[in-house]
């Protein structure tokens, strides 16, 4: 049998070992992280050009940002998020909200709706998914165009009535085999755009306050 001294011993370097890696570990941390906070934010900023060009406005979007509660009503957020103003001089000539479709086919379709002063989609970009892919992921950009279809429209541009898919009456078209996935992001798009107008003062004003 091991002596006590013996057990001790191995219990000390053992104890010491995993001092050891939880600092390697505590220091690896450290390091990436700034880096990986910077990667994501340059994600983030790129995604934001997207919808509003850098020739469209004058200041950075991503550091020009409010603050939007979760449960917000039309905007389904399940967490507290934060919108985004492009400005032109000194006006605001639009706002990017974050909405989530809550109705997805495979769960919460996440968004960032570009929204103009006269309440016209700039463009609408999805920030993550889990559909089916070749079925619904072509709400992505990157995987078709569809999303294009909404830049410009309006409440007025279709009307109320055709802000949904064709096999509902809409204007919109709906993916062979995934109707469900584009139903969600059409009606959650004209929900931000229903917000934008009910807070439009709030939202455009000079010097715009977290709502």
């Amino acid at each position: 049998m091991k002596s006590l001294a013996s057990i001790g011993l191995s219990g000390m370097v053992l104890a010491g070992f995993a001092a050891i890696t939880t600092l390697a570990i505590g220091s690896t941390y450290l390091i990436t992280k700034e880096q990986i906070e910077f990667e994501v934010r340059l994600a983030e900023a790129r995604q934001l050009l997207e919808i509003f060009p850098s020739d469209s406005h004058d200041n950075e979007l991503v550091d020009d940002t409010f603050s939007i509660a979760a449960d917000t009503p039309l905007l389904g957020l399940r967490e507290n998020l934060r919108g985004y103003r492009a400005r032109k001089g000194n006006q605001i000539i639009g706002i990017i909200l974050p909405i989530t479709a809550r109705d997805g086919y495979s769960g919460d379709i996440r968004a960032l709706v570009g929204i103009r002063r006269d309440n016209s989609v700039a463009g609408v970009r999805i920030v993550s998914h889990r559909e089916t892919p070749g079925l619904g992921d072509k709400v992505d950009l990157r995987k078709s165009n569809w999303v294009l279809d909404f830049n410009d429209r309006s409440l007025l541009n279709p009307p109320i009535s055709a802000w949904t898919v064709t096999k509902d009456g809409g204007i919109f078209d709906q993916f062979t085999g995934a109707t469900i996935t584009p139903r969600a992001v059409v009606v959650a798009t004209r929900k931000a755009l229903e917000y934008a107008a009910l807070h439009s003062e709030e939202l455009f004003k000079e010097k715009a306050n977290p709502l």
